[in-house]
């Protein structure tokens, strides 16, 4: 790896001192042009020198914004430069897709393994998306449900031989759409007499036929969403 400049953002002495000393340990090719423990303090040292990597915590003063914030500038005013997220919030999901949004190339949590050499040196190769193990074990946690459920959603459709219809019909119910507002979508062609039928149709397809008798759109909908053909996560009406 070849010699570059970084400044370090973090607010917490302490955590400071060590994320130099890893440095100073781990990547001597990094020279430590400046540290700053707030927002003014950064931006000070980026008029002065602007480094080739910014090592940025989040929460700085409490507040996770300003992170974000300085990410989102730095991506703006100084294209060239590495920014990698050095933070502690290991719980706040959204505050990652944030950053990320607003530029980041990478994300060490504070946990497990920490800081590594071979972090630092895949963004300075311009690697983009370099998350250390404890993240990278929550996407691919997060990546396994959605396929499962993928392909749960996948099987219940074939098996109960649900087509694009049954699954809009489904999901409005769900939403809380009567059979009336239902007919009037620009995607579904049936009227409502039509729609009652495919309910009947619907209950008798994924109820046994010993638990049909009183079955209401109510119960209809909880099956559906028992069985992964709709999901609760993802109910979004279509345009009218």
């Amino acid at each position: 790896m070849d010699p570059f400049k970084v400044i370090i953002v973090e607010d917490v002495k302490l955590e400071l001192k060590g994320t130099e000393q890893i440095f100073r340990s781990d990547i001597p090719e990094a020279e430590i042009v400046g540290t700053a423990q707030n927002e003014s303090e950064f931006w000070k040292l980026m008029r002065v020198q602007v480094p080739d990597l910014v090592l940025l915590d989040l929460g700085l003063g409490g507040s996770t914004t300003v992170g974000v914030d300085i990410c989102r500038q730095i991506r703006t005013r100084y294209t060239a430069v590495k920014i990698l997220i050095f933070t502690g919030e290991i719980l706040n999901e959204r505050l990652w897709v944030e950053v990320l949004n607003a530029g980041a190339d990478g994300i060490i949590l504070k946990t497990g393994n920490l800081l590594q050499r071979d972090d630092v040196e895949l963004v300075m190769h311009g690697r983009h998306l370099v998350f250390n193990e404890p993240l990278l074990e929550k996407i691919i946690s997060r990546f396994k449900k959605v396929i499962n459920s993928e392909s749960e959603k996948f099987d219940a459709m074939i098996q109960y031989d649900i087509d694009e219809y049954d699954e809009r019909f489904l999901r409005h119910l769900a939403l809380g759409y009567t059979k009336d507002m239902i007919a009037n979508l620009r995607q579904m062609p049936f009227g409502t007499k039509s729609l009652e039928k495919r309910q009947v149709d619907l209950i008798n397809r994924l109820f046994p036929s010993n638990e049909r008798v009183g079955v209401n759109a109510t119960r209809l909908v909880t099956r559906a969403l028992q069985l992964h053909i709709i999901d609760l996560n993802h109910l979004v009406p279509d345009e009218d």
